[in-house]
């Protein structure tokens, strides 16, 4: 029998799965992983990731662009990563109308 992965476990497979020079907001993350409605947890375990490799959380951002805290160096090197990925922004948000990611799979 299969066992059902944890939302903690979604929202890392859902991370992982966006594209260098794309984003995602920690709402859409929240759907994909099923808990529309959670996006301040979605932040939480992003606050959390130790593998940047695997689950690369500077890929989430606010509904509105704006950069949100990166436990791995702070908000600056979190826009430096982006931007070396190709990541649009206006002013210092994300430009999400260049830069948000829209997966073809849509929830885990």
């Amino acid at each position: 029998m299969r066992k059902e992965k944890s939302f903690v476990e979604k929202v890392r497979m859902a991370t992982a799965r966006i594209p260098r020079g794309k984003v995602a907001t920690y709402g859409q993350i929240a759907w994909m992983a099923g808990r529309p409605r959670a996006p301040r947890a979605v932040g939480m375990i992003m606050s959390k990731n130790k593998d940047g490799e695997k689950v690369p959380c500077h890929r989430v951002v606010a509904s509105n662009g704006a950069l949100t805290g990166y436990g791995m160096g702070g908000i600056g090197i979190k826009k430096q990563k982006l931007l070396a990925e190709g990541v649009a922004f206006k002013g210092p948000r994300v430009d999400l109308d260049k830069s948000l990611w829209n997966p073809k799979r849509k929830r885990f």
